[in-house]
């Protein structure tokens, strides 16, 4: 399991690695990973998880990474002792189905030479983490215990619900899922 340290180290060492290769990455990065290296979580997370690239200020599908950057990654996790997915495209889907309205704008960056890191904000991350733990109820996921200690207001709440809507429109999703987890953060959501 990483912490922000290693996490950090990770990425300085991948940036140094594609340089020396004469390669360059910009990647957007969400989960838990990214609201460790914000401070917005003191937690080990085991990944990091890109959503996207970003090419000529586009985001881009992020899935599947370059041979280079699989080559380079595999390389970081040798030479650091770290699973072989510590970087993944795992939520790369989420970039086709849309990301919440200015989350680009909004997204912190990080810079480590010849790799480039945007981190989701925390109000995208409130979008994101919502939908993962409606996704996941009644399990009291990892991606719940993040969402409480982002301490999101019921406003927030509720701008991110209507975003899980669009994502996911089925009155079942509504109803049998992300109804109950606002319930559990405190918040009530009108019928209809």
């Amino acid at each position: 399991m990483l912490r922000s340290t290693a996490l950090d180290e990770a990425l300085q060492a991948l940036g140094a690695v594609l340089a020396a290769r004469g390669q360059t990455a910009s990647l957007v990065l969400v989960g838990g990973g990214a609201l460790v290296l914000l401070g917005l979580a003191d937690r080990s997370t085991k990944d990091l998880d890109v959503v996207a690239r970003v090419d000529a200020g586009q985001l881009r599908e992020a899935e599947p990474f370059s041979p280079a950057l699989v080559e380079a990654i595999a390389d970081v996790a040798l030479a650091l002792d770290l699973a072989s997915d510590w970087l993944n495209p795992g939520p790369a889907s989420l970039l086709r189905l849309g990301l919440p309205p200015g989350f680009q704008e909004r997204a912190h960056h990080r810079d480590y030479g010849a790799l480039q890191i945007w981190l989701a904000d925390r109000i995208d991350q409130i979008h994101l983490k919502l939908y993962a733990a409606a996704d996941h109820w009644p399990d009291r996921s990892r991606h719940l215990r993040d969402l409480e200690g982002l301490s999101p207001s019921p406003a927030e709440l509720r701008a991110a619900a209507r975003w899980c809507q669009s994502h996911a429109p089925s009155q079942g999703f509504r109803e049998m899922l992300l109804v109950p987890v606002l319930r559990h953060l405190g918040v009530e959501v009108d019928h209809g």
